[in-house]
C-alpha cells in the first residue's frame, strides 16, 4: 500500500480519536467523573485530529465558552490544513 494511504487512514484514526475524547470528557463532566486533561486534548489536535475535535466540541458544546479552545482548536485546523495544502502541492 502507498504511504499516503497509510496517512489518509492515519487521519481518519486521529480524528476518530479527537471526537470521542470530547465526546467522552463532556460526558464525565455532565456526571462529575474524572476528566481529559485539556493537555491530552489539544494534543490529540496537534496530531492531526483538529477536525475531529471542533466537530466533537460544536456537536457535543463542549469547550465552547473556554477561549483557548474557541481561538485556540481553529487556530490548528487552520495551520494543519495549510501544511496538508502545501504538503499536496510541493509533493504531487
Amino acid at each position: 500500500m502507498k504511504p499516503h494511504v497509510w496517512f489518509v487512514y492515519y487521519l481518519i484514526g486521529i480524528n476518530i480519536i479527537s471526537f470521542l475524547l470530547m465526546f467522552t470528557d463532556k460526558r464525565r463532566a455532565a456526571r462529575h467523573k474524572w476528566r481529559i486533561p485539556e493537555k491530552t486534548l489539544f494534543l490529540a489536535a496537534l496530531l492531526g485530529g483538529s477536525p475531529g475535535s471542533l466537530l466533537g466540541m460544536y456537536l457535543c458544546r463542549h469547550k465552547t465558552k473556554h477561549k483557548s479552545f474557541v481561538i485556540g482548536m481553529p487556530a490548528i485546523f487552520f495551520v494543519e490544513t495549510a501544511l496538508l495544502a502545501a504538503g499536496i502541492y510541493f509533493f504531487t
